[in-house]
């Protein structure tokens, strides 16, 4: 959630005490009767959550009261890099000696807080020469040491004097940073004015969503008017919804899947009009608020819902769409592909949907020639690369490598559930003891000596531990509790620690991850559907069905994927060995390398596997892994989200593109490392049957 200038300025002065100008917000309905009340000059900046205000026009200074008005209206009639001006602040004329810069970021590369200050402050700081930042690594959960205070202070070169006002400003700010779940926050320029004093001439912040999430009241950062009215719905009813150019409206399960489909949509030249995941619900409200947004979009001329029922069902799903309907005949032609959990009874029930508009598909690339009979003669063209040919480059040669690691989870593995009383905690019990799994105790603070289908609860770990040896731990707590509960289940040694809850504060998550690295425990997630051994044992969320005893690892950052490429794999005869969710999020504990040191000992994986994303450099990482010590066994890879947009996030929060990063270096390197990289989810399983070097 980026914060406008005028958001960003109260959260600095309310939540930190830093030193702002005075500022006055003015809406177009405000003019002419509202005044700033200070003194002339006055300075009105256009209040978007973009750059280059400046140059764009969108920061002009008024001398005087006559020119102020039609001064204002022009800026709030401005479009700034796509975005329209809601509202514009209004400060007085600072008397400026110097500018400076100053800013924390959560770094997902290094895993650290980076803290930047520099001499000079304004625009293009990166391009004032090399010394002028100072860049220095605060580690979490240590936090700001007075040396670095220090440096800082000595390295933009102010009088003594102000180093108590600078430590103060610095300090309040990280302090905030940590406080409010921020990701970025920065002021630039930071003023010294011809008082003598520090002020924070103009501010940015980036505050992550989960945080809003847990606490209501930072909602008031929250700027509507700078989102779509269809971001906006979307967000109300829990959506993650993202508009791009193309003309066909997409609806899916799952970020993975929604990003799978958003590709394969464009590949086909039938480009995505947005994306949409429905998240973790697909009931009738929710389909509601998702036909009714692209219903009304202009832009769209056919729906496509896209659908792979996990634990989700298909059928309700499909009653959901019949009700949903209400009997009406749908604006726009619809689309419907239904694959799993009661995919044909989902079908036969839309059947009901007497339409010529609804079509319904079995597979993808049967929905997808279904949509090009739908293509209208004036859609827009939009170039995309093609995808990335399945060919890889020679395996490294194995150096001789020998990892100590082993897999070691089996049917006998005793396994805790932490949050066992609450309902997901309930439910999901219920299913992992349906399949075998060998749960042994639970855990809920203050519920010790009740039991859950037969499973004993005890209060904490500890106390749970006198009475059973502890594999593994699953965590379905609240996400304002979960990091306590990694922690934990870390403390107490438990070898794995698995953690399905969505939603955790980013520097909360690598605050804990921090705390604990180095010790026994393996943590999974969060954000993951958990593991499963088919056959054995199953520590997750994960639906059974799409699952068979076999030879291929499948490892991925995605539920609906996994089990969408499981299922594939099923069909063709092909069973898992295991299959991992490592987690969508920026902070996780285990990575794909991670169990590849493992997998290289597991005599039962034959071939692996990958289901990455956009974003991050997890993909990479494996590769780089692969390289260096040389793997025996085939590996196949699929990256999600080839043809997102820079800089949207797309449901997970690790799920996004950087301006300029680009996804053909991942691929690239994946390829250099041995890999088959897949062109789509289709050609999974017969390049997987390649690789195995069997028929199907």
């Amino acid at each position: 959630m980026l914060l406008n200038e005028h958001l960003s300025k109260t959260l600095l002065k309310e939540a930190a005490g830093i030193p702002v100008p005075t500022g006055v917000k003015i809406t177009p309905a405000d003019l002419p009767a509202l005044e700033p009340y200070f003194p002339l000059p006055w300075i009105l900046k256009a209040q978007v959550p973009v750059g280059g205000r400046g140059k764009a026009g969108g920061i002009q200074k008024v001398d005087n009261r006559e020119e102020y008005a039609e001064t204002a209206k022009k800026i709030l009639s401005m479009e700034i890099k796509g975005h329209s001006v809601p509202f514009l602040r209004a400060e007085p004329a600072v008397d400026i000696r110097r500018e400076f810069y100053l800013s924390f970021t959560l770094s997902r590369q290094n895993r650290k807080v980076i803290m930047t200050v520099g001499r000079e402050g304004g625009v293009e700081i990166e391009n004032m020469g090399k010394d002028n930042l100072l860049i220095q690594e605060i580690s979490l959960p240590g936090g700001i040491q007075p040396n670095q205070i220090r440096a800082a202070f000595f390295h933009i070169g102010i009088a003594k004097e102000l180093f108590k006002d600078f430590g103060q400003i610095v300090t309040s700010l990280y302090n905030t940073m940590i406080d409010y779940g921020l990701l970025l926050a920065e002021i630039n320029p930071l003023a010294l004015t011809g008082y003598g004093k520090l002020l924070a001439l103009d501010g940015k912040i980036e505050m992550d969503d989960n945080i809003v999430e847990i606490n209501p009241a930072f909602e008031k950062y929250y700027q509507p008017e700078h989102s779509t009215r269809e971001e906006n719905t979307a967000r109300d009813a829990g959506m993650s919804f993202v508009s791009l150019k193309g003309w066909v409206g997409l609806i899916a399960n799952g970020a993975g899947l929604a990003m799978a489909t958003m590709d394969a949509l464009n590949f086909s030249k039938l480009p995505a009009a947005n994306f949409l995941d429905l998240g973790g619900a697909a009931d009738q409200k929710r389909i509601e608020t998702a036909l009714g947004l692209l219903f009304e979009d202009k832009q769209v001329e056919a729906v496509f819902i896209n659908l792979f029922g996990g634990i989700l069902s298909c059928e309700l799903v499909a009653k959901a769409l019949v009700a949903a309907l209400g009997g009406r005949e749908p604006e726009k032609p619809i689309v419907v592909r239904m694959s799993g959990n009661s995919a044909e009874q989902g079908l036969e029930i839309l059947k009901d949907i007497d339409s010529s508009r609804l079509h319904r598909a079995r597979n993808m690339p049967e929905a997808i020639e279904i949509l090009k009979t739908l293509k209208p003669a004036n859609a827009p063209v939009i170039e995309f690369p093609e995808p990335i040919a399945a060919v890889s480059e020679k395996r490294p040669e194995n150096i001789g490598y020998k990892s100590p690691h082993s897999f070691g989870i089996d049917k006998d593995t005793p396994i805790l559930v932490q949050g066992i009383t609450g309902h997901e905690g309930r439910l999901h019990t219920r299913l992992m003891l349906e399949y075998g799994s060998n749960i042994v105790a639970g855990v809920t603070p203050f519920k010790g000596g009740q039991e859950v289908l037969g499973v004993p609860v005890y209060n904490s770990i500890k106390e749970a531990q006198r009475h059973h040896e502890i594999g593994a731990s699953i965590i379905f707590v609240p996400p304002k509790l979960a990091t306590d509960a990694i922690f934990e289940a870390a403390s107490c040694k438990v070898p794995w620690v698995v953690c399905i809850t969505e939603g955790i504060v980013q520097s909360a998550m690598l605050s804990v991850l921090e705390q604990i690295k180095g010790g026994p425990s393996r943590v999974i997630g969060p954000n993951t559907p958990g593991l499963i051994v088919p056959g054995q044992t199953k520590i997750g969320i994960l639906p059974t069905t799409p699952f068979s005893p076999g030879p291929v690892a499948v490892l991925s950052r995605s539920g609906t994927l996994t089990y969408e490429v499981a299922d594939r794999l099923n069909q063709v005869g092909i069973g898992q060995s295991l299959s991992f969710g490592i987690g969508g999020d920026s902070y996780i504990g285990t990575t794909f390398a991670d169990l590849f040191e493992m997998i290289r000992n597991h005599d039962e994986t034959k071939a692996v596997i990958v289901l990455g994303e956009i974003g991050g450099t997890a993909e990479q990482d494996l590769a780089d892994y692969v390289i260096r010590t040389g793997f025996d066994k085939p590996v196949l890879s699929f990256i999600a989200g080839q043809t997102a947009p820079p800089g949207k996030r797309l449901g997970h929060a690790g799920a996004i593109l950087k301006e300029g990063s680009g996804v053909q270096g991942k691929l690239e390197k994946m390829r250099e490392a041995g890999f088959t990289v897949c062109p789509s989810l289709e050609s999974i399983p017969q390049l997987t049957a390649d690789a195995l070097g069997i028929k199907i």
